[in-house]
């Protein structure tokens, strides 16, 4: 196995994406099959356990209280109601359970709370991850402490068009909490957003910066902008399918060893461009009815979707599969549906 690669440039980027579409799929899937089961996927839940009204003005974001979308505030949900839907989502085969807040940067109180909660699920024999917003040093430990095991904290985008889409956090401060969670000992997941009008060299950007991060992150979500009336990136051209697949493929090749997620976007996939996407390298899913307030393939779908392509899911600390006829109803704690706010709306 080649040694990983973790000096990326710009411009070797952007050669990637310019690639002859089969080319970059055969190196991708090539890279894929030598780092990772070529037909196994990790399967994870996401839910909000607090909802909406968050300071921040990401432009893709409906739980921003300054944007009118419709989402209604939530506040932090119990330990039993969490328990409650962790355990449906492992009866249903997810390995990993992720928890949403929308937070810009949560108190040592709420960090607290949440601690409580991660322990809780951390029992079941769950992965978890959470996204909470900004952290401290004390409560990325915290945090560690309970049984994290992913923190989710996302760029968003490439740093010249981050200051098109959010003025209130810097990119340092995304930079800044990312050391946190490593220095802390937990495990990165950290992807971004494309499809926001940004341009290819933007998108090589993007993924250049994850590539050449101190430490690759160990899970990276791709998510593809999905639209919500009421904010400001309602109205963007769509991005172009093949393109996302070679977001994909780019992502596979720069970050070998890393479970690449799609992320949000994925309902509006059809089943084709999602089986494009699993060959370049694409390993890890969202899997319920909900992903956050946007709908998400649902599990008989999926289920049938792993079928007709003979793929399984990986088991995590416990022997996940995807169990026939599971269900998985999320819908009574929605967030937001663009799927991928760094501020903890979205994992």
């Amino acid at each position: 196995m080649a040694e990983l690669r973790h000096e990326w440039t710009r411009a070797e980027v952007l050669a990637l994406f310019e690639l002859p579409f089969n080319d970059l799929l055969a190196r991708a899937h090539a890279t894929h099959r030598a780092h990772h089961d070529a037909n196994a996927v990790q399967v994870s839940t996401l839910l909000s356990i607090k909802t909406g009204g968050c300071p921040e003005d990401c432009a893709y974001c409906p739980q921003a209280a300054r944007y009118d979308t419709g989402v209604q505030a939530h506040k932090l949900m119990s330990v039993e109601a969490v328990l409650e839907r962790a355990r449906a989502a492992k009866a249903a085969g997810a390995s990993r359970f992720c928890m949403g807040a929308a937070w810009r940067a949560p108190k040592d109180r709420e960090v607290a709370q949440v601690a409580a909660i991660v322990s809780a699920v951390k029992a079941l024999g769950l992965e978890t991850c959470a996204t909470l917003g900004m952290l401290s040093g004390t409560q990325a430990h915290t945090l560690k402490s309970a049984g994290l095991d992913y923190y989710n904290h996302n760029l968003d985008s490439a740093p010249e068009f981050y200051g098109e889409i959010i003025h209130t956090r810097q990119y340092q401060d995304r930079l800044d909490t990312l050391e946190q969670v490593r220095a802390a000992g937990m495990k990165t997941c950290c992807g971004g957003i494309v499809g926001m009008g940004e341009t290819r060299a933007q998108r090589a950007g993007l993924l250049q910066v994850l590539a050449t991060l101190p430490e690759p992150p160990h899970s990276v979500p791709i998510n593809q902008l999905v639209q919500v009336p009421g904010t400001p990136l309602d109205g963007t051209a769509a991005l172009d399918p093949f393109e996302f697949v070679r977001t994909i493929a780019v992502a596979r090749i720069l970050m070998p060893a890393s479970m690449v997620r799609l992320s949000a976007g994925r309902a509006g996939m059809s089943d084709e461009l999602q089986a494009l996407c699993f060959f370049a390298g694409a390993n890890s899913i969202f899997y319920g009815e909900k992903l956050l307030t946007t709908g998400n393939p649902d599990v008989t779908h999926d289920q049938a979707l792993f079928a007709r392509l003979g793929l399984h899911a990986l088991p995590g600390d416990t022997e996940g599969h995807v169990g026939e006829h599971a269900h998985i109803d999320l819908d009574a704690e929605p967030v937001c549906r663009a799927g991928a706010c760094g501020c903890g709306a979205a994992a």
